[in-house]
């Protein structure tokens, strides 16, 4: 098998996206896990991840790397936030930001067997409730569904240092679903302007539709 490196802690082995596995024998959805040079790596499902769907589709620069510290908007049962585990390994932390109960128990699930993971069982909006245990982070990472997706991000903005990146995957079908989605992307990019300027537009298609997946550096 042939592996190479994408991005630091990102590979492509065969042409399939891969992350090496922090917790060596321990699937988190299914994922296939390869051993390869001593070590082991999970293969990254871009229908199951939309940051690993960007990333096929020509993500140009990823700033998540060794000892990043990643606040993680939405992260549901844990699917991307896992690989991003593996991207930071220990030296790195993932605040974990997700309000579905049902979704928080298995992520907790997840925390316990990769403790740079650290749930936070919350609205996105009430950043009051977690700032000051997390500081100023290196990245955020935005995956919600909500009609308020904008304004989630630029309030939690406040606890990303200057120059910093936020990835963001827009749903239009989320924010309003009578409109043209062209026209909702294009809104949350105005919308965001004062604090963020856009680094990279990436179609996620055919891994997800109706779906834009933004870089964007907050100024």
């Amino acid at each position: 098998m042939d592996i190479n490196t994408v991005f630091e802690g990102v590979y492509k082995i065969d042409k399939k996206l891969a992350t090496k596995n922090a917790v060596p024998g321990f699937r988190v959805y299914d994922e296939e896990l390869i051993k390869l040079k001593n070590s082991e790596y999970r293969l990254w499902n871009p229908y199951r991840s939309k940051l690993a769907a960007a990333i096929i589709n020509g993500l140009s620069d990823l700033t998540i790397k060794k000892g990043s510290q990643v606040l993680y908007l939405g992260a549901s049962t844990g699917t991307t936030v896992s690989h991003v585990s593996d991207i930071i390994e220990n030296e790195g932390n993932v605040f974990a930001v997700e309000v579905s109960k049902r979704s928080m128990r298995d992520l907790l699930a997840l925390c316990e067997k990769r403790e740079n993971i650290l749930p936070i069982f919350e609205d996105a909006m009430n950043t009051d409730s977690y700032s000051s245990e997390i500081g100023e982070v290196d990245v955020i990472y935005e995956d919600v569904a909500a009609p308020t997706q904008d304004k989630i991000l630029v309030k939690n903005a406040e606890l990303l240092k200057k120059g910093g990146s936020a990835y963001v995957a827009i749903k239009s079908q989320s924010i309003d679903v009578s409109r043209d989605p062209r026209e909702v992307f294009e809104e949350f990019i105005k919308n965001v302007s004062h604090t963020f300027k856009v680094v990279q537009r990436v179609k996620i298609e055919p891994f997800d539709k109706l779906h834009l997946f933004l870089h964007l550096k907050k100024l």
